[in-house]
């Protein structure tokens, strides 16, 4: 079988790698000149299990009306005239009870468990190398408040067996001595032995690589125009490319186009509930290995992570719901490299960050949108929010098993007609 993929980053990528090793035809179709240019590009670099709890929870409702005033918040609704932003603002509220919150964090926890263990069976088959660590992921806190409520989410995890464990102060020293200098404005830990983190953009690319050397084709540099089809199958996707515009025929098609995916399937009459959510990035070079973390970092209360590639040092996070505009903005670029280097001074060289900005793809209850449409030949990857990395694998497996007619390798809630 035939089967097109939208979109060439982590999540496209690694559906169209699992699509091949199911034995399809598969082509790969982005609008940019090759696969990790947009979100995957130079995200927090997280393989985080332990961040399964959604941004909709009990608490969020307050703590978004105290941020609105500030530039700077970690989660920051700029409200807009704009029906979308609205309506998903209402659902985020929905989701915000306990009782959707547990549903929401056992979803997550699902996937990003199973997309862990497909993310390590493919480093040991493929020997795939991408500044990879397997050092665990440490959240600190600086906040007694956000140290307390962080401890029924870490109780609800390990419930769920995740190896997520409180820790002292002193405790989280030991794991990452790098913390020492910061160790007085630290008030507890929480720590995952078993995540990971590496670079997302460094695995796309040479995934891809592995891909096309299985015979996946990727057609970069097309813009997606639209789907051509009948409520009971699509038989094409229209593209703009160099030779023009062509409709592309295949037999399935996997929508993994991140933010971009609901503006595809609207005019099939499919309403995705996705928002973009601009995350910011700050890269810097190490510049004394020695004080560096090499343990992946959340700082819970600034809501960034801090993890080491290489010989770099990635600053991630915080979430604009403000539009499609990747636009950088000074102020949530610099609180970034504030909080980091007021951390860890001498780590990096604080002279000259490289920022970027993508917009992920959040759905109002952080559970992605994974399975079949009502289009019997249309499926969806995508709606993973913060956690695309995290998940990539696991629901580029699931993909690909559903639309070869298997059974998927996980338990999860999976999209149906």
């Amino acid at each position: 079988m035939k089967v097109i993929v939208l979109g060439a980053g982590v999540v496209g990528t690694a559906s169209a790698w699992y699509l091949a090793q199911a034995g399809h035809e598969v082509e790969v179709v982005d609008r940019r000149e090759a696969p990790g240019l947009e979100t995957s590009f130079a995200n927090g670099g997280q393989v985080s299990v332990c961040h399964a709890e959604p941004w909709a929870n009990p608490g969020a409702p307050l703590k978004v009306l105290r941020w609105l005033a500030r530039d700077d918040a970690p989660l920051l609704f700029r409200l807009r005239m704009d029906p979308a932003q609205w309506s998903w603002g209402l659902r985020f509220l929905l989701e915000c009870s306990a009782w959707r919150t547990r549903a929401n964090i056992e979803q997550i926890l699902r996937m990003a468990f199973y997309s862990r263990l497909m993310l390590r069976h493919l480093r040991a088959e493929t020997g795939i190398a991408y500044d990879e660590a397997t050092r665990g992921i440490l959240h600190y806190y600086t906040s007694r408040g956000e140290f307390e409520g962080a401890r029924e989410a870490t109780a609800l995890m390990r419930r769920y067996g995740l190896d997520r464990a409180e820790k002292s102060v002193e405790e989280a020293v030991a794991i990452e001595p790098a913390l020492a200098a910061a160790a007085s404005r630290i008030v507890g830990a929480t720590y995952t032995p078993s995540d990971e983190s590496g670079d997302a953009y460094l695995f796309t690319t040479r995934l891809a690589a592995l891909a096309e050397a299985r015979g996946v084709r990727f057609l970069t540099g097309r813009d997606i125009r639209g789907l051509k089809g009948t409520p009971q199958a699509i038989t094409g996707v229209v593209v703009a490319g160099p030779a023009g515009e062509e409709t592309l025929a295949a037999d399935a098609f996997v929508v993994a186009l991140g933010s971009y995916s609901g503006l595809l399937t609207r005019s099939l009459g499919i309403r995705l509930p996705i928002y973009p959510a601009k995350g910011y990035s700050a890269t810097v070079p190490v510049a004394d290995p020695a004080r560096a973390p090499t343990v992946s970092l959340t700082d819970d209360e600034a809501k960034i992570v801090i993890t080491r590639l290489g010989a770099r040092l990635r600053i991630a996070g915080t979430a604009e719901l403000s539009g499609w505009s990747t636009d950088l903005n000074p102020v949530r670029c610099e609180a970034l490299v504030k909080r980091a280097s007021s951390l860890f001074p001498d780590a990096g060289d604080w002279s000259a960050p490289q920022y970027w900005a993508g917009l992920r793809p959040a759905t109002p209850s952080n559970v992605p949108l994974v399975g079949r449409t009502r289009i019997p030949n249309l499926w969806l990857n995508t709606g993973h929010g913060t956690l695309g990395w995290t998940m990539a694998c696991g629901s580029g497996a699931a993909i690909a098993d559903l639309v070869s007619g298997r059974e998927a390798g996980v338990d999860f809630d999976f999209c149906r007609p």
